[in-house]
């Protein structure tokens, strides 16, 4: 079994499906890794806690997670296979008194915009798992735990977005609009302490990066990088800034680390 990478992606709302440069810089990735076993996804729009895995036994229907956009986002499907085996294994290495099972929830939209450009055959089975908290070290040592996966196959991704401040989308804008200074040195500072490989600056940017709060005011959407930065043998893997540039203003640099 090949050995799998992990990834940061920013996910982009449901009109990233309209965005050609986004959608073919997805799919191009997609077609440059190793074809998983199966996918872990922790996107930024499912926080319970405990953490919780999704329905695993048998599919459930898309999560339209999102108001206020026209119809057709809301027809689409992504009908991948359920993933028990995956689920067990998340289970047997978070510990089952940590981990719940939701059997109702589907994928949120976190993880299946960015699925349906990147594996658009939904031949792969997915699983998803819930943030327990947005303090960095603890997704930090969720990941480390999750690690072995990679070994058994499993692609295991992060789904947030490099910054994430709504204030700053305006549709009314040109997608390739010049980003707000806070959102161009946040990225700045985030695409060279993930060269650097500098955990310890990572695991404390609200503290050290420059605009931290403005680029996020609330950190749900940061939060995935550490679980796939600790999958990544604790931070040692080799990163590589795979999508760079904005989109209304925000950041969608992605990573993958190998």
């Amino acid at each position: 079994m090949t050995r799998q990478p992990t990834l940061f992606l920013s996910h982009g709302a449901p009109p990233l499906a309209d965005d050609p440069l986004w959608t073919r810089q997805l799919a191009e990735w997609s077609g440059e890794l190793p074809k998983p076993k199966n996918i872990l996804m922790v996107s930024a729009h499912w926080e319970t806690r405990p953490m919780a895995v999704s329905a695993h036994r048998e599919a459930r229907p898309l999560l339209y997670d999102f108001w206020g956009f026209p119809e057709r986002y809301y027809t689409v499907t992504y009908p991948a296979p359920v993933a028990p085996d995956l689920a067990g294994d998340v289970v047997a290495r978070l510990g089952a008194g940590n981990v719940a099972v939701d059997h109702d929830r589907g994928l949120d939209h976190g993880a299946y915009v960015p699925l349906v450009e990147m594996f658009p055959d939904a031949d792969i089975p997915v699983l998803q798992l819930s943030l327990p908290t947005l303090a960095p070290t603890e997704l930090f040592e969720i990941g480390k735990q999750l690690a072995p996966l990679r070994d058994a196959g499993t692609l295991i991704v992060g789904s947030g977005f490099t910054t994430h401040n709504l204030r700053w989308f305006n549709p009314s804008q040109p997608a390739d609009a010049p980003a707000p200074t806070p959102s161009v040195e946040f990225d700045h500072w985030a695409a060279e302490s993930v060269a650097a490989r500098d955990v310890d600056a990572l695991l404390n940017f609200a503290e050290v990066a420059p605009a931290a709060h403005e680029a996020h005011p609330r950190t749900e959407h940061w939060a995935p990088l550490y679980v796939a930065l600790g999958a990544a043998d604790a931070g040692a893997g080799t990163p590589t800034s795979v999508i760079d540039g904005f989109w209304f203003g925000l950041a969608k640099r992605s990573w993958q680390f190998d």
